[in-house]
């Protein structure tokens, strides 16, 4: 039985964030005055989400997607090309390329799991080469973003059941599985696999490292 590996995204491979892919789509609003507001606005968010993100990952997507509301979908994924080659590609962290490689030449399955949206990812995971990759994806009504996620919504604890059900389905064995991520509310995805790692760590998930004797990567 072979087993795979489980990335998080943002902050574990590429130093952006979801805030980031916001001001980017703010900044390119039909009309300056629109763009000057829904940019206005990002930055007066950031205090907000930075908040919500410590209480709830749930709390936090509810209010961070809103964001989104009344974006045109087309709008959205003609600029995602332009997002991965302005913002994405050039944060990458270095050490993203070597951990890959070394983990597909374990013939590791590779797998990203991110809270992103699928549309800005997609991209990314072209250039990286993974073909396996689950998001969050934006509700759209008549071509408008709804400010709403389509369920499943990839954060904290769906993350781990989404593994448990895809290494069922595709025969792959947890115990031989490895997983990476930045953020203290991965853990439960850390959790279930044999070879957890941290990469990157906040302070609470660096202690819960050092706690477990989990490795402690840098790729910057």
């Amino acid at each position: 039985m072979a087993g795979a590996a489980f990335y998080d995204l943002e902050g574990t491979l590429v130093s952006t964030n979801l805030v980031h892919t916001l001001s980017f789509y703010a900044r390119r609003q039909q009309g300056l005055m629109a763009s000057f507001k829904k940019s206005a606005a990002t930055i007066l968010s950031l205090p907000v989400f930075a908040v919500t993100d410590q209480y709830s990952r749930k709390v936090f997507n509810d209010l961070y997607f809103q964001r989104y509301k009344g974006q045109s979908e087309d709008r959205l994924r003609y600029f995602a090309q332009e997002l991965f080659e302005d913002v994405i590609k050039p944060a990458v962290f270095p050490g993203t390329y070597e951990l890959i490689d070394q983990s597909r030449k374990l013939g590791l399955r590779q797998v990203v799991i991110t809270g992103a949206l699928d549309l800005s990812v997609k991209p990314l995971m072209e250039h990286l080469g993974i073909t396996e990759y689950v998001t969050n994806r934006l509700e759209f009504v008549n071509g408008m973003a709804t400010g709403r996620l389509l369920p499943p919504v990839m954060a904290a604890a769906t993350k781990a059941s989404w593994i448990r059900t895809y290494t069922e389905r595709e025969g792959i064995s947890l115990s031989d599985s490895y997983a990476y991520t930045d953020s203290m509310s991965d853990l439960p995805m850390l959790s279930i696999v044999g070879h957890p790692a941290v990469i990157n760590p906040d302070m609470r998930l660096r202690q819960t490292a050092l706690h477990h004797d989990w490795p402690i990567l840098n790729l910057k």
